[in-house]
């Protein structure tokens, strides 16, 4: 891999000003304000993909945003890698917390990144990550040092549950065969601590509506009389969970399987700093269910969060009404041998369960995806790591992520295969959140250590 290295450290400027011009493209999926944006971020992507070597290049069609697929098959009997990412990307709102514009790139300088991080929506999630491939890609195309087979499917639609692209696997199994799948929608704990994440918690959306009055009522007259949505809602959702902070959802715990003292002592040893953790975020103290630690709380234990309340007015000034109708929307993130449709229905039937008679509540689900656990004893997971060692010069250490990828259980499902995230994100890169940045030092780190996957992956599975 050593012209591909070459290629790489003459090319970087190329390769940021390239990812630059993509994350100007607002791709916002959730909004059809954006769709041509979308759309043209998918044509972008194909581009590239043929100008670093791709075959077989296309943009397919499905009921909602397409799927850019491409590939190189070099050798029937290699060894064969796909590549999934997203072109999609979060809202930028609040935009008056951006401290720049979230679709006008730029490189600054931070406390973390003194090399520069490029700040922009979907800088680290994912199109920076994503990008990184079709960059390792073209090196190794352009140094003739592709060890195996490479099959690019990046979609457009995961920021909304990636609605169509089960569809699509399941349509096309022999399109899609492969040994393993790659992927780099995750992080890691620090750029001197590299980590390979071996698993990722499910998901369970739902958003609730608890209806009052059949108007908006003078809370002058009506106050006192009658319930008010907004403070039912509140006290619906603040009973959720108990002293403890453990959810308060019979059988909820259930299927969850507790780790063992061993497993527990093994997580333990990757680095973390209370006081770094409280201050990245500026806040005084965590928070969380009674008995497990930080990392545990955000990895190995389920949760169950407010995403989003509404309901009432909320202009300027005030306007003394009891609202008719108070929302919520809700996320409870899964562990492993929870199903999100089991939490989903005892989420719905609790929650039905603590409304007054003087309210109606309905529950409407939303996406929801499967956790997943990627073996350490993989040839898969053994090359990522060969690959981190030889770019950082230390091996990585497997962490389980709090984040969930529905898909990974899907690709399980339909195409039997593992997939192994090597993820160069930090967890303070604000994905999701105003001033959404990835550190240059990670960037570059990715399209070095990709190759080396693609190295030792065909090597092992010789």
């Amino acid at each position: 891999m050593e012209k591909t290295q070459e290629y790489i450290q003459s090319n970087k400027d190329k390769f940021v000003r390239e990812l630059t011009d993509l994350l100007r493209i607002p791709s916002v999926s959730a909004d059809p304000a954006f769709a041509k944006d979308v759309l043209k971020t998918a044509e972008s992507i194909a581009n590239h993909l043929r100008a670093a070597g791709a075959e077989n290049v296309e943009i397919c069609e499905t009921k909602g945003y397409p799927i850019v697929y491409g590939d190189k098959m070099i050798d029937p009997n290699f060894p064969t890698v796909l590549v999934y990412g997203h072109y999609d990307v979060q809202p930028a709102d609040p935009l008056e917390l951006w401290t720049s514009p979230a679709f006008e790139p730029v490189i600054k300088k931070t406390e973390i990144h003194p090399e520069g991080a490029i700040f922009a929506r979907g800088a680290c999630d994912d199109k920076g990550q994503m990008f990184m491939h079709v960059k390792a890609f073209e090196a190794m195309m352009a140094a003739d040092e592709l060890p195996c087979n490479v099959k690019f499917m990046i979609e457009g639609e995961e920021e909304v549950g990636s609605v169509n692209l089960g569809v699509f696997v399941a349509d096309n199994h022999e399109k899609l065969a492969a040994d393993i799948i790659l992927v780099s929608d995750t992080g890691m704990l620090a750029n001197d601590v590299p980590s390979i994440t071996t698993g990722l918690r499910g998901l369970s959306y739902v958003e609730v509506e608890v209806t009052g009055p059949n108007r908006d009522l003078h809370s002058g007259l009506y106050g006192g009389c009658v319930a008010n949505p907004i403070n039912i809602l509140a006290e619906m959702i603040a009973s959720l969970h108990d002293v403890d902070e453990k959810i308060n959802i019979p059988n909820f715990y259930d299927d969850v399987v507790e780790l063992s003292t061993g497993e527990r002592a093994k997580m333990a040893k990757a680095p973390f700093s209370h006081e770094a953790y409280c201050k990245s975020i500026d806040i005084t103290d965590v928070h969380g269910e009674k008995g497990y630690s930080t990392p545990e709380r955000g990895s190995i234990r389920p949760t169950l969060d407010v995403n989003g309340i509404w309901g009432g007015y909320i202009g300027e000034g005030a306007k003394t009404v009891i609202a008719s109708k108070a929302y919520a929307k809700i996320s409870m993130r899964l562990v492993p041998n929870q199903d999100p449709n089991k939490i989903t229905q005892l989420f719905q039937n609790h929650f039905e369960s603590l409304a007054p008679k003087s309210v109606n509540v309905k529950v409407t689900p939303h996406h929801g995806g499967e956790p997943a656990v990627t073996p350490i004893d993989s040839i898969g997971y053994e090359a990522a790591s060969m690959a981190y060692e030889q770019s950082f010069g230390k091996k990585p250490i497997p962490v389980r992520s709090g984040g969930s990828i529905p898909i990974v259980s899907m690709f399980e499902k339909e195409l039997g295969l593992k997939t192994v995230l090597m993820g160069f994100g930090l967890d303070s890169d604000a994905i999701h959140s105003p001033n959404e940045h990835f550190g240059l030092f990670n960037y570059y780190k990715g399209i070095e250590t990709i190759p080396y996957f693609y190295k030792h992956f065909t090597e092992l599975s010789k």
